[in-house]
């Protein structure tokens, strides 16, 4: 248990966004918790347990009414929760990091693309340094298969905020898909899924609560505001996002939105590595559906990315 006149401190040292590393090395006790969690539900070979565990550590602590005894103090109950937020952190950066493990064929440590694997990736996904663009389809169905390090690319630009790029085909779809609606982007990190839609004559606003602005160079286009900032700013027909942190808390707000019609999703086909999948069963105003059409234009496909329509039913 965290001791109380640190539990201040954690908070705010948690809110800068450390790595898994720096939270092992601080809080070594809270990791072995974790690791031992993480390895009996790997182990009992039932992943939809993932879930589970991730939505128990992120549920408020509170004392319990009917609890035999004295009651905790509130020193106890922050301290309390400031652990389980700990362990929460932990567990959704080792699950992140075995995705992308799982993405590099199971490489760890230090990993570079070699100089003609680099230029080709460069070529195909980069317009300049780690500025995305549209990807042509044509080009990346002849040139992908020359890269035989494509396992190597999502670790190496994931540091910086990239979970994953958008083909030009995908990016047109989406525009037909959202038409004339209004449309707003959360967490949308840098702003390259509004600045592509936008190109495409798409009426949307980009923002982002800054949260990753230690890995992130937010442009002045990403507004600074958190989801329910911007939902009640700009009340939008459609609101897209790209890649939710897991068992994230804001994603709950879009369902409850008055006007909200369309919610699209770009994720990945592991629940347990984004999106909060509590949230999305236990909501009835809107029908989801994946989207494999749309999904094939997330890459590269090693990720295992997709796309989730969320209509309202009543739109």
């Amino acid at each position: 248990m965290i001791a109380r006149k640190e539990t201040e401190d954690v908070l705010a040292w948690l809110r800068e966004g450390p790595s898994l590393a720096e939270l092992k090395s601080r809080f070594p006790k809270e990791w072995e918790s974790v690791s031992d969690e993480l390895t009996a539900i790997f182990a009992s070979g039932k992943p939809e347990q993932l879930q589970t565990y991730l939505t128990g550590l992120a549920t408020p602590v509170v004392a319990q009414p009917n609890r035999v005894g004295p009651r905790p103090n509130q020193n106890k109950l922050e301290a309390a929760a400031a652990s389980r937020l700990i362990r929460h952190r932990m567990a959704h950066l080792a699950l992140k990091g075995y995705v992308l493990s799982a993405a590099a064929g199971g490489k760890s440590g230090k990993i570079r693309f070699n100089w003609l694997n680099g230029f080709v990736a460069q070529r195909l996904l980069f317009a300049r340094g780690l500025e995305r663009k549209p990807v042509s389809q044509f080009w990346f169905r002849l040139l992908w298969p020359l890269v035989w390090q494509k396992r190597l690319l999502m670790p190496l630009v994931e540091a910086k905020g990239i979970y994953c790029f958008y083909s030009k085909p995908l990016i047109e779809a989406l525009a037909q898909l959202i038409g004339g609606r209004e449309c707003l982007e959360i967490a949308a990190g840098d702003g390259t899924l509004s600045r592509f839609l936008a190109a495409e004559g798409v009426r949307v606003t980009a923002t982002d609560d800054y949260s990753w602005k230690h890995a992130v160079s937010y442009p002045e286009a990403v507004l600074k505001m958190d989801a329910a900032q911007a939902l009640r700013k700009f009340k939008p027909t459609v609101v897209i996002c790209s890649w939710p942190p897991a068992n994230n808390s804001f994603e709950r707000l879009i369902f409850t939105s008055p006007g909200v019609e369309l919610y699209i999703v770009i994720s990945s086909r592991h629940t347990f590595a984004s999106g909060n999948w509590a949230d999305y069963r236990a909501q009835t105003s809107f029908v989801l559906k994946e989207d494999t059409h749309l999904g094939q234009g997330v890459l590269p496909p090693e990720l295992g990315g997709t796309v989730y329509l969320f209509h309202q039913r009543n739109a």
